[in-house]
């Protein structure tokens, strides 16, 4: 038996260390590559050239048999890989609703990437799992959920949407004396689900992993806005039906009247999820949580940290007014994973082995505090008006009221706001995606990157009106 200590073991054993040497010099040669990509992001075009996004085909290639050094790949994928990035982290990128990375955040995962930790199990890291007990509460704190809501993190809002509505539906059904775990889902009670006209992409697709016909969901009327007609909603739902609700339309960030609707839902015994992937966040700004008013009376919500938060990718969030419901659904039994953890991961999500994600958010929220937070939210909402009304003194038609931090706009006919669209992603400048709203074309622009400034805005805005009078001209 080898009765050395391990620190003895690694210090005088020569393979051990050179690998702990490559190590650190590979992690610190990572970070100085990092800095230096952050550092030169702001003189290269928002969107990667096409010289540099033709240059990937290097890593198109078969691979070879014999190994290469760690400080060569290294190499190249900063050199090929870094240029034919989209910079997002730099305030100009208001595509779909990508937030940036807050600073604290970024440095909590290179350290987190470091750690290589498992947080499935409080005992396969201790840290991870208790960062991410804390900031999952904060997060519960921060929106002033329900007391005993439990959150937790997922990839991304459609894996927390999916996580949410497998527990709604195994509640529901066990309610009515019908065990998924036991029976599975084939001769269960149906279940009636409700959505507005609105529904959000990943919420569908949720539903439809977890067993549920497109073709059998009701859809609910929505107004100019995007939002749910509470007159337009049923009355008669009842104790097995699954609503899914909205805080902030991808399009207009208008929110469900939550208020209206929720309480005659569950009076009547019925489940309600709210899709919030990034409008749940106007719940932790004091000025602006009226605007998701009543949104806390539901059973779940989904949001995500990685968008208007600015965690890194992906962090996902999951939270459920019950515990148990969630455990009923998630928890998953080995005797190699039985545990006595008050919290224990692997019985909350869908994942077993997954990343430290609450280290980010920890890592953020601790910077930023409930201050912090609320004028991130507030400022990239103000900051959106700023554009929409740039783009509208520009001659732009603006297509619905800046709600919270997504601005639509149209630049005439279709094909014109199409053409606007490529030549602004084509300029450098700014980056902004194209969606259709009511039957027309539209540029949607969406500020969630906490570094976006006004300067960033008034420069955005000029050259997208520049690149409209280009396509005007050309014509």
């Amino acid at each position: 038996m080898n009765t050395t200590a391990p620190l003895e073991r690694v210090q005088t054993n020569p393979a051990s260390l050179a690998r702990i040497r490559e190590r650190i010099a590979i992690t610190t040669e990572a970070a100085r590559r990092a800095g230096s990509y952050i550092a030169n992001a702001p003189y290269r075009p928002v969107a990667p050239t096409a010289d540099a996004v033709a240059a990937l085909d290097v890593f198109r290639r078969p691979l070879q048999s014999h190994a290469i050094p760690a400080n060569e790949v290294l190499a190249e994928l900063d050199a090929f890989g870094s240029p034919a990035t989209m910079v997002q982290n730099h305030g100009r990128f208001f595509g779909f609703v990508n937030g940036g990375v807050e600073p604290a955040a970024a440095g909590a995962a290179i350290l987190a990437s470091a750690w290589d930790q498992n947080p499935g199990l409080a005992v396969t890291s201790p840290a991870a799992a208790a960062l991410d007990e804390v900031a999952a509460g904060w997060i519960v704190d921060l929106l002033g959920m329900p007391e005993g809501t439990v959150a937790t993190f997922t990839t991304g809002a459609t894996l927390a949407n999916f996580t949410a509505i497998v527990a709604a539906r195994d509640a529901l059904l066990e309610r009515a004396g019908w065990s998924v775990s036991a029976r599975g889902t084939f001769g269960a009670p149906p279940i009636r689900v409700v959505v507005g006209d609105e529904v959000h992409a990943s919420a569908l697709k949720s539903l439809r992993m977890a067993g549920f016909g497109i073709d059998s969901i009701e859809r609910v009327p929505t107004d100019a806005n995007g939002a749910v007609i509470a007159d337009a909603f049923p009355t008669d739902t009842d104790a097995l039906t699954l609503v899914l609700l909205q805080a902030g339309n991808v399009n207009t960030g208008a929110s469900d009247p939550f208020a209206a609707i929720i309480p005659g839902v569950r009076e009547r015994g019925g489940w309600v999820h709210v899709d919030g992937a990034f409008g749940l966040w106007a719940a932790a700004s004091p000025a602006r949580r009226h605007l998701v008013d009543g949104v806390q009376l539901a059973d779940s919500w989904a949001t995500d940290a990685h968008k208007w938060l600015n965690a890194p990718y992906d962090s996902g969030v999951v939270l459920v007014r019950d515990v148990a419901d969630l455990r009923r659904a998630m928890k998953i039994e080995a005797p190699y994973l039985m545990t006595d953890d008050a919290r224990p991961l692997i019985h909350l999500t869908p994942h077993m082995s997954q990343r430290a994600r609450g280290v980010e958010t920890w890592a953020l929220l601790a910077a930023l505090g409930r201050d912090g937070v609320a004028d991130l939210v507030d400022r990239t909402s103000d900051l959106a008006a700023r554009f929409a009304a740039a783009l509208v003194a520009g001659g732009a038609e603006q297509l619905a009221p800046v709600v919270l931090n997504q601005a639509l706009v149209a630049f005439g006919d279709d094909a014109t706001t199409d053409a606007v669209i490529a030549a602004t992603q084509a300029e450098g400048t700014t980056w902004a995606g194209g969606s259709t709203w009511h039957g027309r074309r539209a540029m949607r622009l969406s500020v969630s990157d906490a570094a976006t400034t006004a300067d960033d805005v008034d420069a955005s805005a000029a050259a997208i009106l520049a690149c409209w009078e280009a396509v005007r001209a050309s014509r």
